[in-house]
């Protein structure tokens, strides 16, 4: 497992396009993935311990973004011959496990964990409703300690504020957690 940080936000920058296949069988666009008031695109996966620690708290901050009118999507970019803990199938099954409320895709090429820049997992790109990029930073201080004391929502007041005002905070911590999985030779 390498360790990860995310990069600063480059507020403004806009969302790449996408058509990814989801766990339920739709294929998905950027636009069918975009709420009234933004977009948060998630990179995650399922091995990953950092991942692991905050599933609860994914399907609880995003079923109330989504009330807020921000659509939320989570991406799977790992190799899964190297990783198979993270093939579709399983990703099929932690969207049930959990009832992720989100749609859960898989991007088989690697090419829009590229386009966006991901590094880690979990890495988190919120949008405002323009699709220009707001935040970039973590879920919270907990990292990948699951019995960690509740900590300040970041990610989820980071996103309020998005989707009330257009814009994020100016203050962001990065995320951090397992480096992306890139295919052998492609990174």
């Amino acid at each position: 497992m390498a360790l990860k940080h995310t990069p600063v936000c480059e507020f403004g920058l806009p969302a790449p396009s996408f058509r990814l296949e989801a766990t339920d069988g739709r294929w998905l666009d950027l636009e069918a993935c975009r709420g009234p008031n933004g977009l948060l695109v998630m990179f995650i996966c399922n091995h990953c311990p950092y991942v692991k620690s905050i599933r609860e708290k994914l399907v609880r901050d995003c079923a109330e973004l989504q009330a807020l009118g921000i659509g939320c999507v989570a991406i799977m970019s790992n190799d899964p011959a190297d990783y198979p803990e993270d093939s579709f199938e399983n990703m099929a099954q932690v969207a049930r496990q959990y009832g992720f409320p989100f749609p859960y895709v898989i991007d088989p090429t690697q090419s829009v964990a590229r386009a966006y820049g991901a590094v880690c997992t979990p890495d988190f790109f919120g949008y405002n409703d323009g699709l220009e990029l707001q935040y970039r930073g973590r879920l919270d201080a907990a990292g990948a300690d699951a019995d960690a004391p509740d900590m300040p929502r970041e990610l989820f007041e980071a996103m309020k504020q998005v989707a009330e005002t257009g814009r994020g905070p100016a203050e962001q911590v990065p995320s951090m957690g397992c480096s992306i999985k890139w295919t052998q030779g492609k990174d």
